[in-house]
C-alpha cells in the first residue's frame, strides 16, 4: 500500500512521541542503575547524566556486608517462591472446583467472591484476623493470606471452563481421580495461565512491604522492600560510628545505598520476565470473553 504525505508526517510525529514516553519511562531507571555504580558523594554533587564519573563497586560491598540486608534479601526470595508457588496452586484448585458446573452451591461462591473482592473488613478487622489465628509475626503472615488470589481465581475459572471436557473424561474412564485429573491434565495445558499468575504473584510478593510494617516485629524476618523503604526514610543512613566511617571511607551515601537497593530489588523480576513474555499476553486473553 503506497504511503502519503499526511501518513509519513504521522509515522514521524509518532515514533517522536514513542521516543519521548520511552526515554521518560526508562531514564530514571538508567540513571538509578549508573548511581548505583558511582560514589555516593559523587552522585551528590548533580551533573550525573550518562555514565558513572567514579565508578565504583562499594555501595553493592556495603549493601551485602550489612546483615540486615543480606536477611532481607533471603526472606523476600522464600517468601516469593513459597507464596507464589502456594498460590498458583490454592487459586488453580479453587477455580478447577468452580469451572464444574455441577458444583454444589456454585452460585453462592460466586457471590461470596464478588463482595469479598469489593467490600473489604479494614486493616484492624484483617489484624484481628490474624492474630486469631496465630501469624502475626511469623513468616507464614506472608504466604498464607496471599493464598487465593480473587482476581485470578474469575480468570482461571474461565479458563478452566474453556478446555474441552473430553480430556477430563477420558482420563475419569481410564480411573483417574479429580486430584490427578487436575495435576497431569488441567494444569500442563494451563502454561499461559500458570505463567501470568506467576510473574502477578511473584512481582506481589517480591515488592510487598506493607504486611511487613504492620504485622511483624522481628527484624530477622524484614523483606527487603521494607528495609529499602526504612532507608529511603531515613534522614540520616549511618546509625552507628562504625557505619559511618566505613561510608566516610567509601563515599557511600544515604542516596547510593537506595539506589543499590532499587536495583537489586528488580533485578530478578527482569530475569524472569523475559521468560514468561511469550505466556502473558495469551494468558491475559484467553478466559475473558467467558463469565
Amino acid at each position: 500500500m503506497r504511503t502519503t504525505v499526511e501518513d509519513r508526517v504521522v509515522n514521524v510525529v509518532n515514533y517522536i512521541l514513542l521516543t519521548i514516553v520511552a526515554l521518560s519511562t526508562l531514564y530514571p531507571f538508567y540513571y538509578i542503575l549508573i548511581a548505583s555504580f558511582n560514589t555516593g558523594t559523587d552522585t551528590a554533587q548533580g551533573g550525573l547524566f550518562l555514565f558513572p564519573r567514579q565508578f565504583t563497586l562499594e555501595n553493592y560491598k556495603y549493601f551485602f556486608s550489612k546483615q540486615q540486608w543480606i536477611e532481607a534479601f533471603g526472606i523476600t526470595v522464600l517468601r516469593t517462591v513459597v507464596g507464589t508457588v502456594a498460590g498458583i496452586l490454592f487459586t488453580s484448585l479453587v477455580a478447577y472446583g468452580l469451572a464444574k458446573k455441577d458444583l454444589i452451591l456454585r452460585k453462592f461462591y460466586y457471590i461470596a467472591v464478588i463482595v469479598a473482592m469489593n467490600v473489604s473488613g479494614g486493616l484492624i478487622t484483617y489484624y484481628v484476623i490474624l492474630r486469631s489465628i496465630h501469624l502475626l509475626n511469623t513468616f507464614w503472615v506472608y504466604v498464607i493470606p496471599s493464598m487465593l488470589s480473587l482476581f485470578f481465581l474469575l480468570i482461571a475459572v474461565s479458563f478452566f471452563q474453556e478446555i474441552p471436557a473430553e480430556l477430563s473424561e477420558s482420563a475419569r474412564i481410564d480411573g483417574a481421580g479429580e486430584l490427578k485429573i487436575f495435576i497431569r491434565i488441567i494444569l500442563p495445558v494451563s502454561l499461559p495461565l500458570l505463567a501470568t499468575m506467576c510473574l502477578f504473584l511473584g512481582s506481589g510478593q517480591w515488592n510487598s512491604w506493607l504486611d511487613s510494617a504492620y504485622f511483624v516485629q522481628n527484624n530477622h524476618l524484614r523483606t527487603l522492600a521494607y528495609r529499602m523503604m526504612e532507608v529511603i526514610n531515613q534522614a540520616n543512613m549511618p546509625t552507628d560510628a562504625q557505619s559511618a566511617q566505613y561510608t566516610a571511607q567509601a563515599k557511600v551515601t544515604s542516596f547510593s545505598v537506595q539506589a543499590t537497593a532499587m536495583i537489586i530489588s528488580v533485578f530478578p523480576i527482569i530475569c524472569v520476565y523475559p521468560f514468561l513474555q511469550k505466556y502473558f499476553v495469551q494468558g491475559m486473553m484467553l478466559g475473558s470473553v467467558k463469565g
